[in-house]
């Protein structure tokens, strides 16, 4: 083959592998749950920076993000491997990669995800114990008591499982030194009551995908109304955790101001999924769910940085 047929092969190969590269790269990020990660990243700041009271410095933040991130996105790479022949199942989650079988293994995934896990958790353990604990905790409710022993088994399983994203916030107290400082803890519990009213809501726009997954998540088991109010209660729970944060030291009116228009806007939309429950406004408040958490945390680092 001449020097020009060479190099015209070569120009005819590059849009294939760049192709090949683009989707290995949404692979993985599907498969570690990047997005996810980032959301359990921003609620693990929050916690240091109430815990702390402002700037929890560099050094703290870089060791949270590193570690954090690491044992979140090994976590959820475990959590697909053992759902992955019930995600193929479900129309919401058959495209993630080791459902649609994007792999030819995957066996390296339970040691890939474990070593991601158990490698920064150790490192940690001379200097912050309190941290180790954290990031094993998270990692034990989210793939022991959620997904292998309460949600094939419960529609409460949400409710327990939820523990696992008030364990970031926990991860940040404990990354400055006070994991049981009480704005971090009421902030935890923020996070644990809002966890049902984001995946219940989700779960009554896709009841019969779940059904179809063989998941007893709570909208499967009871009527979509009945759901609904489950919903709504644990919104009222979670919008006075939010309204309670207010009297921490370090946020104050201008945190509730914006916390409490949105915190205005999730109960109307649980309001009106009770009278209504619907696809499409289980969908809206799903949506406002993560808007609502967005807002408290952003709220909750920009002021304790300005106090």
């Amino acid at each position: 083959m001449g020097l020009v047929e060479a190099v015209a092969t070569e120009e005819a190969k590059a849009p294939e592998i760049s192709r090949a590269r683009a989707s290995l790269r949404a692979s993985l990020m599907a498969l570690f749950k990047v997005r996810v990660v980032f959301l359990l990243l921003f609620a693990a700041v929050g916690g240091a920076c109430i815990a702390s009271g402002g700037w929890p410095g560099l050094g703290t933040l870089t060791l949270l993000l590193v570690t954090g991130g690491l044992a979140a996105g090994g976590a959820s790479a475990i959590n697909q491997y053992l759902e992955r022949e019930l995600d193929a199942r479900m129309e919401r989650t058959r495209r993630r990669p080791l459902a649609a079988q994007s792999f030819p293994r995957t066996r390296w995934v339970l040691y890939v995800g474990a070593a991601m896990i158990l490698v920064p958790a150790l490192a940690v353990l001379p200097f912050n114990p309190a941290l180790t604990v954290f990031l094993l905790l998270g990692a034990v409710i989210y793939l022991y008591v959620y997904t292998v022993w309460l949600k094939p088994r419960t529609p409460l399983n949400i409710v327990v499982g939820g523990a696992a994203g008030s364990v970031a916030v926990l991860c940040g107290s404990a990354a400055t030194g006070q994991w049981n400082e009480t704005g971090a803890v009421v902030l935890a519990l923020l996070v644990f009551l809002w966890t049902p009213t984001h995946f219940w809501s989700l779960a009554i726009a896709y009841r019969e995908d779940y059904a179809r997954g063989g998941f007893p998540m709570l909208p499967v088991q009871t009527s979509p109304r009945a759901a609904a109010l489950w919903v709504l209660l644990h919104t009222c729970a979670a919008a006075f955790a939010a309204w309670a944060l207010a009297t921490h030291p370090a946020l104050g009116w201008l945190y509730l101001l914006p916390v409490g228009l949105a915190t205005a806007a999730l109960l109307v939309l649980s309001l009106r999924l009770v009278a209504k429950p619907s696809r499409e406004r289980a969908l809206a408040l799903f949506h406002a769910s993560n808007l609502f958490l967005g807002v408290v945390l952003l709220m909750v680092c920009a002021n304790t940085l300005v106090s």
